[in-house]
This record gives structure tokens, C-alpha cells and sequence, in this order.
């Protein structure tokens, strides 16, 4: 009998060994067979212990070998020194799915590698899957197969969320968290050091399943962020996938020689990468269970439209304040509504959106109110928030809320209970009506944020990224030039020169040897013009005095040897090889674009506020290359100071299609040569009718680096 999918033998086996099993009470391999025993595994389990006849009262084996039956799935708790052999065994005994709890491997490093690997590889020969080493087990919470392969006493409650957890201990916190929170799970895999079995195939084997609606993950590497974006991007347009992912400090961050090597922290590229994927990242387990609450069992908004009813003015202005910042809107109420809700409450009640009851509300007053809000055309999602008053019960008004919430089941309903008396009751009543409550409501506000940048990501285009039209060869010449002078960074001219032969609208610009030369190359410019020194060890010119705007006629020829003079000075010994003349643009707004490439991630787009103080305002959103326009688009609005590009104080909105035009060039030269290792376009002046590079800097990585 054939499984239909590779890794149903460990998801869904109808037949489990644990090797190593053991007799002692308390110990992880006695844990396991009980776990599964006393969950109600739908299959076979075979203990397999030399020195038991018996182990749980079930009948024990010496070997695999010896096992009379098929075996699906082998469960493996042995020392580390005997998990290749019994590996072997269980290979040769036809099982399929390996999951390996004992430690011991890559974790520990030295001969741990070299032990992971020779295991990795023997699987991969004989066609077995296999989760961990260093796991904590694999769980199917459906009744249909009811396998607790853990180390966990029992089974969360069964739902519809698959979870995934890259750390053993921190699963059993996220189990912990599921039974209190009351979110059903489906299934849960802990996968350890990840040689084999990865978070990746985990998704690809939910992405199809009927019994999982949404997929929550506890990250703490990324072994292949370029197929997570891939596989990740598919899905979310059909399920959600909420990911708390660890680590985010900036200490990993690596010296860097531009402007967007030094902004890509080693945190950006995770950000980037789940922002474009469409998946909701949590800040910490807590906030992913707020979220994965949300997604347990109600619909998703139709816009960002909200309505809060409370019984409290101060709660109600926090969830109104909440809902603000994640951008829910919370529009005024319709005539009809506000005359249906008035005769119900005192006149000193606040008939409005946040709708405050005041603290003699009662549970039928919640059920009425908001019922009456589900109806109004203008809100298509509510927060009921309840403090409880002497006399009135969590109870009661969470069965007021259930109640109304079944009035309007295309709307989802959130609840905050605010009180500690009678809360399990509440939220379990809640919980069992599939509305998610909460305990403050800002929890609720991101909860319900998040649920509405699901619908819309749902609703999205798919992105298309196109090919626009280069100047290839040149660019592979000037690129080839550099390296064959063992250049890293590109002059500024050549890095002017490459990025016009892909299409960047670049300021006219020469290389002058002497004053003389200068003077020359401005007359034929005409109008006023910049100069640059040109010296490969000065990356922030205009701090040494290696920078001098605005010049025309004879002071052009004076500002070369001042600045040479000045930059000697200021940097004895520098090695400066010329003077950039360049065109003197007009004032516009500065902005930044740049590329870098991650070890893992590969090739980033980077957009944001540039000039002198662009590391000091990190206003920058990065992406991974290549991107579509309309990823391009995002990356503009992403922006905390987008505004500035739409135009203020009487300035015409800038050139929004031309600045797409950059960051798609820019992307595509990323790709095509994996050479560039960084570059920066800063500051990229942006008009209202085109946008210009005014300064480039690119630095090669070595040959090998790009292969």
C-alpha cells in the first residue's frame, strides 16, 4: 500500500516503531511510547528494546528486523554513536519515515557534522524521509490518526492549523500556548537540526491539505529563503501563514563599503523576504497566537472597516487608537444604526463609532448593539470590548456576543475581556463559538490589522516580473575591465557607465587628470558642474572636502587643485586618481536605490530617503531581486516618508513611473551579474517628470563569490 504523499509516513503513518523504547517512567524513550498509547495512535506501535519483553504493557522487540509487520514511520531515541546502524535496520525493513529525537549531530559540531551528513546522505540514498535529528517529535491531532509522536503528554486540541518549530523546546511552550489559547491544531512538527525534512516541505505538504487553513511557524534560520519566497508566495494567497522568526538583532549585520550593505542588517533580508512573500510575521509567540486565534475559525474582513463597542470609555479609546495605528478604519455610523441604537441606552450613552454603552450595559444590550452594528452597511468587522461591573457576568455577555456574531457570519467579531473574574469561562465560551478574545485591546486591533492585510494580499495580482531593454555587452565590458585591473570598486565613472548601459538615467560625467582637463570638459558641458575626487579608499566624499558644487569658467580649474590640496591634507596618503567632472543637476528630491547581496537571500533591492543622512534616517524598504512594477510600487508607498513623493507645500508630485523604471533596472542588473556585490544610486534626484542618478558607487565580489 503506497502513501500519496512523501511524508505521510511521517504525518499520517498507519504504523509506528520507537527504537531505543525504554521501561523507566520519566524518561524521554519511555515518554514516547506512552504518549502514544495513551493518545489513542490509530495504528500499531511497536517498542523495540533488546533487554524488555513488554514495554507500556506492549508486547516489545529486540530489533526492527524482528517486527512480524510493516512499519511506517520509526521513531528513534537511541545514543547518537547507534543512530546510523539503527538507521540502517530500519531501511532495510522497508520503513519511509524517519523521525530521529536523539541529539548529538550538527548542533555539537566537530565529528556532530560529519555524522549529520553521512546520516543525510544514507537517507537521501534509500529514498527516506526523515525530520530532526535533534527533535522533539511529530503530532497528528486528527481523530482519524490521533498520534502524539512526542515527548508532550497530550494532544492540543484538534483544529486547523498546521505548526512547524525549528526548536524542540520552544514546541512545547507552543503546545502549551494551544491549549491555553484554545487554537486547534492539526498537526505539529518539530524538525530539529532540518537536514532532510525542512520547513520548506512542510509547507509544500500543507499547502494542498484540506485539513489545514492556516500554518504557523517558529523560524530561527532560513536554509533556502529563495524557495520559502516561492512556495511561501503561493500559498499565502489561500491560507495564512503567521512565522515568528528569532534573532532580529543587528550583530550579525557585516561591514559593508556602501550606504546599503551598511543598512542591511541581518534581520532586512527576513523582513524583506516575508513582506513580499505575503506571510504575517509575528514579533513573539505570544503575538502569533493572537494573530493565529484570529484565523481559527472566523472570515476575513471585507475592508478596513471597523465598528468597537464597549462598555467602557477608556478601553474604547484604546482600541481605537490601536485600530488607527495598524490603519482599520473606524467610520461614523449610518442614520438608520444610530436611530436603531439610541432608544436602547441612556442619553448619556455615546451613540457613535467607538459606541460606549457605559458600565450599565447588560448582556442582552451587548447582544442587541451589536447585532445592530454587523448590520450597518458601513462596517464590515466589530471589537466588542466588555469590563465587567458588579452584577453582570463575562459569561453571559460572551453568550451575547456569540449570539450576535451568528447574526452575521461573513463578519468577523473579536472580543477583549478586560477582567480576571470568570475570563477562563469567557473565553472558553468564546473559544467554542470560534471568536477570538483577547485581553487588551490592542491585541485585538493587530489581530484584526492583520486579517485585513490577508484579504488584500489574497486579492492582490499575482506580480509579473518583466525584462526591459539593456545594453548587456557593454555592461559585461565594463565589468570585465574591472576585473582584469583586479578592480573590486568601480570607479565612479565606470559605475555611471554600467548603470546607463541598463537603462539608469545617469548625470553626465568625465574623468579629468589635471585642472586644465576640468575646465575643458565643463565648457562642453555648459552651465555649472560638480566635482568629485576620485580616490578608491574615500567612501563619504563630502566629508574629507571631496566634493565642490556649482562651479563654471575659471573656478573650475581653481576648485580641482583646492580640492586635491584639501583631501590631501585631510587624508595623507590617499591614492587619488582623478577628479570627476560632472553636470550640475537641478535641486530635487533625493532619494536613494541600492543592491546588495545576502549569502542566503541573494540579490536585494534597496529604495528609500537618500543624500548625506541616509543611514541616519534608515528610511529604506529592501526587497528581493528580481521584483515585478508592482512589488516596485510597494517599495515606494513603503516608505515612512512616501509622502514626500506625492507631493507638499505646493511641489508637483514626483515621477513615481520613473523611479519604478530605476528600481526595476537596478533589480535586473542584480541578477544578471552576480558579480555586483553592492551598489548605491545616491542620491537618485527625482523631478516630476524623470528621475537621475546623480552619484553611483558599485563594488564587485571576488569571481569565486559570484559562482
Amino acid at each position: 500500500m503506497t502513501f500519496a504523499s512523501p511524508l505521510d509516513p511521517i504525518l499520517r503513518p498507519r504504523s509506528i516503531a520507537v527504537v531505543g523504547a525504554s521501561r523507566t517512567p520519566g524518561t524521554i524513550a519511555h515518554e514516547l511510547v506512552a504518549s502514544l498509547v495513551r493518545c489513542g495512535f490509530v495504528g500499531p506501535v511497536f517498542p523495540i528494546n533488546p533487554n524488555a519483553s513488554s514495554v507500556c504493557a506492549i508486547k516489545a522487540y529486540p530489533t526492527i528486523r524482528a517486527v512480524p509487520d510493516p512499519v511506517d514511520q520509526a521513531v528513534i531515541v537511541v545514543p547518537k554513536e547507534r543512530v546510523e546502524s539503527v538507521v540502517r535496520e530500519c531501511a532495510d525493513h522497508g520503513v519511509k519515515g524517519l523521525v530521529v529525537i536523539s541529539a548529538g549531530f550538527r548542533e555539537i559540531g566537530g565529528e556532530g557534522v560529519e555524522r549529520e551528513r553521512r546520516l543525510t546522505a544514507f537517507v537521501r540514498e534509500r529514498g527516506i524521509r526523515m525530520v530532526g535529528p535533534n527533535c522533539m517529535g511529530v503530532l497528528n491531532a486528527d481523530p482519524a490518526v490521533s498520534m502524539n509522536g512526542t515527548f508532550y503528554p497530550n494532544l492540543p486540541p484538534f483544529g486547523r492549523a498546521g505548526f512547524v518549530s525549528q526548536s524542540g523546546a520552544m514546541g512545547l511552550s507552543v503546545l502549551d500556548y494551544a491549549r491555553e489559547y484554545g487554537i486547534g491544531i492539526a498537526q505539529f512538527v518539530s524538525v530539529g537540526n532540518k537536514p532532510d525534512v525542512s520547513g520548506n516541505d512542510l509547507l509544500e505538504a500543507w499547502e494542498h491539505d484540506p485539513g489545514i487553513d492556516s500554518i504557523l511557524m517558529y523560524v530561527e534560520s532560513f536554509g533556502n529563503p529563495r524557495r520559502f519566497l516561492e512556495i511561501a508566495s503561493r500559498i499565502t494567497r489561500k491560507k495564512p501563514i503567521i512565522v515568528v522568526k528569532s534573532g532580529r538583532s543587528r550583530a550579525g549585520a557585516r561591514a559593508a563599503s556602501s550606504h546599503t550593505g551598511a543598512l542591511a542588517a541581518s534581520d532586512t533580508a527576513v523582513d524583506a523576504m516575508l513582506t513580499q512573500a505575503g506571510v504575517l510575521r509575528a514579533g513573539s509567540v505570544g503575538e502569533l497566537f493572537d494573530l493565529a486565534m484570529a484565523f481559527s475559525g472566523q472570515p476575513l474582513p471585507r475592508s478596513r472597516r471597523t465598528a468597537v463597542l464597549t462598555n467602557a470609555g477608556g478601553p474604547g479609546i484604546l482600541a481605537a487608537d490601536a485600530l488607527e495605528r495598524h490603519e482599520v478604519d473606524i467610520p461614523e455610523l449610518s442614520p438608520p444604526t444610530v436611530e436603531r441604537l439610541r432608544p436602547l441606552f441612556p442619553e448619556y450613552a455615546s451613540i457613535r463609532n467607538p459606541l460606549d454603552m457605559i458600565a450599565s450595559a447588560t448582556p442582552p444590550g451587548y447582544r442587541t448593539a451589536l447585532a445592530a452594528l454587523l448590520e450597518d452597511p458601513a462596517v464590515d468587522s466589530a471589537v466588542a470590548i466588555f469590563v465587567p461591573p458588579l452584577g453582570v457576568s463575562q459569561g453571559d455577555v460572551s453568550e451575547a456576543i456569540a449570539a450576535a456574531a451568528i447574526t452575521r457570519p461573513d463578519k468577523p467579531v473579536l472580543a477583549v475581556l478586560m477582567g480576571h473574574e470568570g475570563l477562563p469561562a469567557g473565553k472558553a465560551g468564546l473559544h467554542e463559538a470560534g471568536i477570538p478574545a483577547y485581553i487588551f485591546p490592542e491585541s485585538a486591533a493587530r489581530a484584526l490589522a492583520a486579517m485585513c492585510r490577508q484579504r488584500e494580499w489574497s486579492e492582490k495580482a499575482v506580480p509579473v516580473v518583466e525584462t526591459l531593454p539593456v545594453d548587456r555587452p557593454a555592461a559585461e565590458r565594463i565589468i570585465a575591465e574591472a576585473v582584469a585591473a583586479g578592480t573590486r570598486k568601480l570607479p565612479e565613472a565606470a559605475a555611471l557607465d554600467l548603470l546607463a548601459a541598463y537603462g539608469v538615467p545617469v548625470a553626465r560625467a568625465r574623468l579629468a587628470r589635471t585642472p586644465e582637463e576640468s575646465a575643458i570638459i565643463a565648457a562642453e558641458f555648459g552651465g555649472l558642474v560638480a566635482l568629485k575626487i576620485v580616490a578608491p579608499a574615500i567612501i563619504h566624499k563630502s566629508d574629507v572636502g571631496g566634493v565642490v558644487l556649482g562651479l563654471s569658467g575659471p573656478a573650475v580649474a581653481e576648485g580641482h587643485r583646492r580640492m586635491i590640496a584639501t583631501v590631501t591634507e585631510r587624508v595623507p596618503g590617499a591614492e587619488i586618481t582623478g577628479v570627476l567632472v560632472q553636470e550640475m543637476l537641478p535641486s530635487g528630491r533625493e532619494m536613494i536605490v541600492g543592491g546588495t547581496r545576502d549569502a542566503s537571500f541573494g540579490p536585494m533591492v534597496m529604495f528609500g530617503l537618500g543624500g548625506v543622512f541616509v543611514e541616519v534616517l534608515s528610511d529604506v524598504v529592501f526587497r528581493m531581486a528580481p521584483i515585478a512594477r508592482s512589488q516596485a510600487g510597494e517599495m515606494i508607498t513603503g516608505l515612512r516618508g512616501a509622502k514626500l513623493l506625492a507631493g507638499v507645500r505646493g511641489q508637483p508630485p514626483a515621477d513615481r513611473r520613473a523611479i519604478e523604471d530605476v528600481l526595476l533596472r537596478v533589480s535586473q542588473l542584480l541578477v544578471d551579474f552576480p558579480i555586483v556585490a553592492e551598489l548605491d544610486l545616491n542620491p537618485l534626484l527625482v523631478y516630476p517628470d524623470r528621475a537621475v542618478a546623480a552619484d553611483a558607487r558599485v563594488v564587485l565580489g571576488l569571481p569565486e563569490e559570484a559562482r
